[in-house]
């Protein structure tokens, strides 16, 4: 045997011992996660799916339609990818694809909530600048959150709180355009996205661990808080017909 076919073996050696370890480990954490892991964002899904159409097509104008195509669909990316990569057992590398996907889309949900609020609400320059804002702000997480997936929660739970209100120095300006009740279903959506995000980061309250663990809470915090914001969205988009 050469010394090349010498390092191909002990390399391939390597890679199976890190594989099987890779497997063990996963079904540890198979047999101890909470059985609803993932249910929550599965049944979420068809019907965020059928939300969003219905936003789409009752949008009154080619500008809504788009702000509402772009909630929709980033919306159903978040629901549907965490269905899947919590419900399902994934070898290595699928487990990491999805584990990153499922992270960014975060980041792109946040930008994607506040596309059709600046579309409708704001004109001009604020509009153009809440955009880039949140549109850089997302891209610049879903590269932080692919290429550095490792990072410890305390360092990117911030980055999803600060992103998500970044708006708040247009919440007057919305106010004024849209009215009390769509500036207090931004905010309780904001403040209960920001709440979910608490709860993710320091694992608490963790109330049934077989069953409803932290991570149920904060699935749940998630949906009613896109409930919230697609009520703002509709009241908005609405108005305009």
């Amino acid at each position: 045997m050469t010394k090349a076919e010498r390092i191909t073996a002990v390399h391939e050696a390597v890679h199976d011992r890190v594989d099987d370890a890779s497997e063990r480990l996963r079904g540890h954490v198979d047999r101890i996660k909470p059985r609803l892991r993932g249910w929550l964002h599965a049944v979420t899904f068809p019907l965020a799916v059928a939300a969003g159409i219905v936003l789409v097509v009752l949008s009154p104008t080619p500008e809504t339609r788009v702000g509402s195509a772009v909630f929709a669909v980033t919306a159903m990316l978040l629901f549907g990818c965490s269905a899947v990569y919590h419900t399902g057992r994934w070898s290595g590398r699928t487990h990491g694809v999805l584990q990153r996907l499922d992270h960014a889309n975060i980041f792109l949900l946040i930008a994607g909530t506040y596309t059709p609020f600046a579309l409708v609400l704001l004109h001009g320059t604020n509009q153009r600048i809440l955009l880039g804002l949140a549109w850089a702000g997302a891209l610049a997480g879903v590269a932080f959150r692919v290429f550095w997936m490792g990072a410890p929660r305390w360092m990117y739970v911030p980055v999803y709180v600060a992103l998500g209100w970044a708006a708040v120095f247009w919440l007057g300006d919305f106010a004024q355009t849209a009215g009390v009740a769509v500036l207090t279903l931004i905010v309780v959506g904001g403040g209960l996205y920001s709440l979910g995000g608490l709860v993710y980061g320091i694992r608490r309250p963790n109330p049934l661990p077989r069953w409803f663990g932290f991570h149920e809470v904060f699935h749940s915090l998630t949906i009613v808080a896109f409930t919230s914001h697609y009520v703002g969205i509709s009241i908005a988009t609405y108005s305009l017909r």
